[in-house]
């Protein structure tokens, strides 16, 4: 029996910036494996353009904590020698590790040089609303701090197609690159016409060197840290076919094993397969659409049909390539992508990606130990250490669904005799408490099932038959299995 995997996020926005992150990593990576997490995905290790950037303002993919530049040696969760202390110990403990990587664009350029551009509405990126003009734009990076170590390659702009600031002038605007071969890149998402621009000085990648440079650095960084898997950064903004050629490089030079997930921000499931196929299946994608349900559904309370929680869902239409999440650092409260889970209905979402046969799910830092800033939230390890635990241990086996009302709805994992595996969810956005017959086999006949959520106190004891009476409170979740001895 393959057993079930758990990533964690270990990291949200304002994780804490006192550079030991790394060093709580490896402190807690017995514990996070005792909880039933079997993969990390870690912060952006790579050098930001200040120190207490989250990481995706890179400066430096070289610089992992190694170098003085921009101001420390550290990064905002330590250096390069703590970082990779806490992988080891992550993987005595059998835990896999995918590391943040942000190919998309830099920033915190060395210095400014003349560039020729053509403005280009922002709305709209296909649209040039300017004549071709000058400006001094921060294009140069030559890493003075790590002087050519690992790599000699300096970057201009030539290497780049667009960029957002004029030094000369101090205005903002999108600014297309011009010159040979310049334009924005053609397979990206179409959204805002070419969407292959988002933010800082945005990365060629129709440059050949650019392509070379990157695939040499990706075996580099995998060497370096021995991990085991990456999470790509913003995949809709670069072209589709470097993506899966960086993808097969680096599956040649670490094995077929190595682990790709891309985040692609759009709800559309049709664009997110159009993206998969394009980058020929090479690798997962997080389901956005997902993630927006469960928004839906916990801001519209009773009105909600949970019979379409998985409509549109990646999990629902391509499971093998689908990571479920709740939330996350961009969709947490205040960041550009805000999009958060009502409190009220955590516990239900996590349900749904925990405790059910497909897709790939991952535990955001956020939720489990909390949101620092200036409006914290507090963590909810409470509520989801119970299910973690079920699907550490019980949410094995046969499924059989119960989506047949609109606010009720449940499923049964029919689990394995010799392990004692199996369980019954009931869910229910109601605002009364509610209950429902689920079958979950006649060999558990006389067994007393209990809900492991600890919010239903009775047992359920299963008829002859194999059916159970399984009770749930108002907009809550039970998660009910065997009584353990």
């Amino acid at each position: 029996m393959t057993k079930n995997y758990t990533i964690m996020q270990y990291f949200e926005w304002h994780s804490n910036d006192d550079g030991n992150h790394w060093n709580r990593l490896k402190d807690e990576a017995a514990s996070l494996k005792e909880k039933g997490f079997n993969a990390i995905w870690l912060p952006p290790a790579t050098k930001a353009d200040h120190v207490m950037n989250t990481g995706y303002s890179v400066y430096d993919l070289y610089d992992l904590g190694e170098f003085d530049q921009k101001g420390q040696v550290r990064t905002k969760y330590g250096t390069k020698e703590e970082l990779i202390a806490a992988i080891e110990a992550l993987h005595e403990q059998d835990i896999k590790v995918y590391a943040d990587v942000v190919l998309n664009h830099k920033a915190g350029a060395d210095e400014a040089e003349t560039v020729r551009v053509v403005e280009v509405d922002s709305n709209d990126r296909n649209h040039e609303i300017s004549e071709p003009f000058d400006i001094d734009a921060f294009t140069k990076f030559y890493f003075p701090g790590r002087n050519k170590k690992y790599s000699a390659f300096e970057w201009n702009y030539t290497h780049f197609n667009g960029t957002d600031y004029d030094h000369r002038t101090g205005r903002t605007g999108i600014f297309k690159i011009l010159g040979e071969n310049k334009d924005w890149n053609e397979n990206v998402d179409q959204e805002k016409g070419n969407f292959d621009y988002l933010m800082f000085t945005n990365v060629d990648y129709q440059h050949p060197d650019v392509r070379e440079e990157t695939i040499n650095w990706g075996k580099w960084f995998i060497d370096t840290l021995n991990i085991d898997g990456m999470r790509l950064d913003a995949v809709k903004h670069i072209e589709s076919y470097f993506i899966r050629d960086f993808v097969h490089a680096m599956r040649e030079h670490r094995g077929q094993d190595f682990y790709f997930v891309g985040e692609f921000w759009n709800p559309d499931l049709e664009v997110n397969e159009n993206f998969l196929d394009e980058a020929e299946y090479s690798l997962d994608l997080f389901d956005v659409r997902l993630h927006f349900n469960f928004k839906a559904a916990s801001e519209g309370g009773a009105a909600y049909d949970l019979r379409q929680i998985f409509d549109g869902t990646l999990v629902k239409e391509n499971p093998e390539h689908a990571v479920t999440f709740v939330d996350n650092h961009d969709s947490q409260p205040g960041e550009a992508l805000e999009s958060f889970v009502k409190d009220w209905f955590k516990q239900s979402a996590y349900a749904l990606i925990l405790l059910r046969e497909d897709g790939f799910p991952c535990v955001f830092y956020g939720d489990y130990y909390g949101i620092g800033g200036e409006n914290p939230i507090d963590g909810k390890q409470m509520a989801i250490d119970p299910l973690l635990y079920v699907r550490k241990l019980k949410a094995y086996g046969q499924q059989d669904d119960y989506f047949d009302h609109p606010n009720v709805v449940g499923w049964v994992r029919r689990g394995y005799a010799e392990d004692k595996s199996g369980c019954a969810v009931i869910l229910n956005n109601s605002e009364q408490p509610a209950e429902k017959q689920m079958f979950v086999g006649e060999d558990r006949a006389g067994q007393t099932w209990y809900d492991y959520t600890d919010t239903i106190e009775e047992g359920v004891v299963i008829d002859e038959e194999g059916n159970g009476i399984f009770k749930v409170n108002p907009g809550s979740v039970s998660v009910y299995c065997e009584k353990e001895a």
